[in-house]
């Protein structure tokens, strides 16, 4: 048997040996008696009293000990309330918050009316009577309403079920009649304005574009090289280079009789040419800016009738190539000329115009004009060298330069 823990304390040794010193049973006893410790002085940890809380059934006739009659009215049962009388409405008991509590708590609703409650008897406070009584006027006043808004979609809309009346349709037809009218009236008067804006703007830039010819530079007008992307047969890429600037002159020595004629109608008040070649120098070109006196009227017509009378497309018409001596162009003349161009314009007193040939001063007994040289399956000489090509290209690029330098000097402050 394992021994007893306790039984190891000193005190407990000195128990063992009084015991067995005492010569009788009796004495030994108490001896052992009057060896045994006193327990403990009461402490805050460990009270005399036991702790408080439910603990077996009082009887209610023992005697209360004191100090006990607030414990007993806290474990007090609180007596059942009495049924209400019969035919008094229920009330459902909601408990009441305490004071100390941290948070809401969700109380529960009532499902009846409170006790004494009875519905408002008499015309309700937003009645028309109930306004009446309250305002002292006659029953019957009218009462005024806001009209609610048209809320409906166009393809499920009645007309039928919601007609307009004649004055509501009065005042739109007025108000669409007055608003076309101030619209028209205004595009009328801008247009008016714009017109005589616009006009005097076209008619100071064709003053302007007819003098340039002596404040741009020739590089300008006239660049030392100018590149021509699929301006060839077939789309194929051009380069040509200028080789001679004929000095600015009149025209009695750029045209034939005939052509110098068919321009009399604006007049020539200066003429400017440049020769281009051809990478390969086998194919010269002379282009012409050939600035008139006519105006803008004057232009238009001419325009009318060289395209009318089909003069760009005469041989006897043919501007003339300027043979710059010391160059690959010395031997171009005028029986050497293959293909040309010309143009007239409108917005500028100016007629662009372009003759080509061959370098090597080959004559040339059916010259083509370029247009019809250009065309798909031509087997003319001007046709299958390329030359229409040639004249066509440098016209176009000459009169876009110009257009570009009379745009830019136009948009320059006076």
């Amino acid at each position: 048997m394992t021994p007893d823990p306790g039984s190891q304390h000193p005190r407990f040794a000195d128990f063992r040996r009084a015991a067995g010193q005492g010569g009788q049973a009796g004495q030994g006893r108490q001896d052992a008696v009057a060896f045994i410790p006193p327990p403990p002085a009461a402490s805050a940890r460990f009270p005399d009293a036991p702790p408080a809380g439910p603990g077996p059934a009082r009887r209610a006739d023992a005697p209360k000990a004191p100090g006990t009659e607030s414990a007993d009215a806290a474990l007090r049962i609180p007596p059942r309330p009495s049924a209400p009388p019969a035919g008094a409405p229920r009330r459902t008991a909601v408990p009441e918050q305490p004071h100390n509590e941290p948070t809401t708590r969700l109380r529960p609703v009532r499902d009846e009316e409170p006790v004494g409650w009875a519905p408002p008897s008499g015309p309700s406070r937003r009645s028309i009577d109930a306004l009446d009584q309250a305002l002292g006027t006659h029953p019957g006043r009218p009462y005024v309403t806001f009209a609610q808004p048209e809320t409906y979609h166009p393809e499920t809309y009645d007309p039928a079920a919601h007609p307009r009346t004649g004055r509501q349709r009065v005042v739109a037809a007025t108000a669409c009649v007055v608003l076309g009218l101030g619209l028209i009236s205004g595009a009328v008067t801008g247009s008016w304005l714009i017109g005589d804006s616009g006009e005097e703007s076209r008619r100071g830039s064709f003053a302007a574009a007819g003098e340039l010819w002596h404040t741009v530079p020739v590089d300008q007008l006239f660049p030392p090289t100018i590149e021509g992307d699929g301006a060839g047969p077939g789309g194929a890429d051009r380069v040509w280079t200028r080789i001679a600037v004929a000095p600015d002159s009149g025209c009695r020595d750029a045209f034939d009789p005939l052509l110098r004629k068919a321009l009399s109608s604006v007049g020539c008040l200066r003429l400017l040419r440049a020769t281009y070649t051809d990478a390969t120098r086998s194919h010269v070109t002379t282009v012409g800016l050939l600035f008139t006196n006519g105006d803008a009227a004057a232009m238009a017509s001419l325009k009318s009738r060289f395209e009318k009378d089909g003069l760009d497309r005469r041989t006897d018409l043919m501007p003339l190539p300027y043979a710059a001596k010391g160059t690959v162009a010395a031997r171009f003349g005028a029986d050497e000329r293959a293909s040309w161009t010309l143009s007239v314009l409108t917005d500028a007193p100016v007629v662009v115009y372009a003759v080509s040939g061959f370098a090597d001063g080959r004559t040339i007994t059916e010259p083509q004009p370029a247009e019809e040289a250009m065309k798909s399956g031509a087997t003319t000489a001007p046709a299958q060298s390329g030359l229409g090509h040639e004249a066509q290209g440098l016209a176009d690029r000459v009169e876009r330069g110009f257009r570009r330098t009379v745009s830019a000097a136009g948009d320059e402050p006076s």
